[in-house]
């Protein structure tokens, strides 16, 4: 099939297959391996800023360089969401390396021993991805063929909280020590039910999110508050919404239908609220927040679609056009 698409590309653009092959993303000039040095943290040891006590553990990163040489280029950094890196994450590598953009996708789990967390939530503090964006921000500041100017952070579901929230002046100001602020934040289907301290308080940089009109996974309904809380603030923020889009709708390899993902756990009826102490409360109930509290529901859905895939890559390449520009 490769092959196939290869010799066509060639065809049409006087290119050898190989040429081809790389200009349409599937086989970039160069791949590399990072280890990313990072820490397993409660919440509250990330909302409080300590990380007494906390596991240092190594993740990795994949980047893909998108064109050969020795120029700088724009990176766009993949967090993946609670079932890990999966075939949503190839599309996206794919269709920015085809654009001129390096991807750098973050794996989250295998260093820590996990494979998928969709059942089992408590299995990982949430707020550690956003500490390994952060983590992963420091390999690229270094590295020889990436424009610290033009780095995006892009993340899906679980992994688009992470980049929703790693866009809090806040937590940047405590955790990121790489000396890069990222020129765009891209969560996609994200959830929003947790509301942080100061979370209206943003690096000074556009954050879009991208959210899915059918998802019963994250709904979109939190995250359109939000964007009106940040946009009420002043701040450069925005929510697309793609009409009857389930959750993961941009995985190529997804159900066509929508389908039950069973035993995944849901916070969709769930509001979750940072007290003062860095310690993330039920606001319904007032006690500490519990994946066992009974507004965790299990179940949702998620489904593929060919043509909001596309609609969501054309809206992402033209924000990273924006941001990117001179």
């Amino acid at each position: 099939m490769l092959a196939a698409v290869a010799w066509a590309l060639a065809a049409a653009h006087g290119a050898t297959a190989a040429e081809a092959l790389s200009k349409a993303g599937i086989y970039p000039p160069r791949f590399e391996i990072h280890p990313i040095q990072s820490l397993t943290l409660t919440d509250e040891q990330f909302l409080s800023g300590q990380a007494d006590g906390a596991r240092a553990v190594t993740v990795a990163g994949v980047l893909r360089i998108a064109k050969a040489g020795k120029d700088r280029l724009p990176t766009v950094v993949l967090m993946h969401g609670s079932g890990g890196i999966g075939g949503n994450i190839a599309f996206w590598e794919r269709a920015l390396n085809a654009r001129g953009i390096s991807t750098f996708a973050i794996d989250g789990f295998t260093g820590r021993g996990l494979t998928v967390v969709n059942t089992n939530q408590a299995l990982l503090s949430r707020t550690n991805l956003i500490l390994d964006i952060y983590r992963a921000l420091g390999v690229l500041a270094n590295h020889p063929r990436v424009d610290p100017a033009r780095v995006a952070v892009m993340g899906f579901s679980r992994g688009g909280q992470a980049a929703l929230y790693a866009s809090l002046a806040r937590f940047d100001r405590a955790w990121n020590r790489s000396g890069l602020t990222p020129a765009i934040y891209l969560p996609v289907y994200p959830d929003c039910s947790i509301t942080f301290q100061a979370d209206t308080d943003l690096v000074a940089r556009p954050v879009r999110i991208l959210a899915a009109g059918a998802d019963d996974y994250n709904p979109a309904g939190p995250c359109l508050a939000y964007a009106a809380r940040l946009r009420e603030a002043g701040l450069d923020a925005a929510i697309t919404v793609f009409p009857g889009g389930q959750h993961v709708f941009d995985n190529p390899v997804g159900p066509r239908e929508p389908t039950v993902s069973p035993g995944a756990q849901t916070v969709r009826n769930c509001s979750i609220r940072e007290e003062p102490e860095g310690r993330l409360v039920n606001a319904r109930t007032g006690e500490p927040f519990s994946y066992s509290d009974p507004c965790v529901e299990t179940g949702p859905h998620i489904g593929s679609d060919d043509a909001l895939r596309e609609a969501a890559l054309a809206a992402v390449a033209e924000e990273l056009k924006s941001a990117f520009r001179p």
